[in-house]
């Protein structure tokens, strides 16, 4: 079993402890750099001050990404489902003729 690591991470002018494993490490300090990245692009871009609202509209960015590439996936699988019916239909007609 492995120990547990104790880190801090700053988001929006906030620390926040947190005692992860550490292969977790990596992830989370990219994306509270990301979270902290895309929050002054919305502070400049909009002039938001509000912290919520700018921690708000990281979230709604980053969910529409997700979500995204899960309908871009399911889309790309009823595509290869459609392929392999009509893969298995023509080895069908093939298979028959004999």
């Amino acid at each position: 079993m492995s120990e547990k690591l104790k880190i801090k991470l700053s988001i929006a002018d906030r620390v926040y402890p947190l005692t992860i494993d550490p292969d977790q490490e990596e992830g989370l300090r990219k994306a509270a750099k990301n979270i902290e990245q895309l929050a002054k692009k919305f502070e400049q871009s909009y002039a938001v001050r509000d912290k919520q609202d700018v921690l708000a509209m990281c979230a709604l960015q980053f969910a529409s990404k997700i979500e995204q590439k899960s309908i871009e996936q399911s889309e790309g699988s009823i595509e290869a489902l459609e392929r392999l019916k009509a893969l298995d239909q023509l080895v069908n007609t093939k298979l028959s003729i004999k």
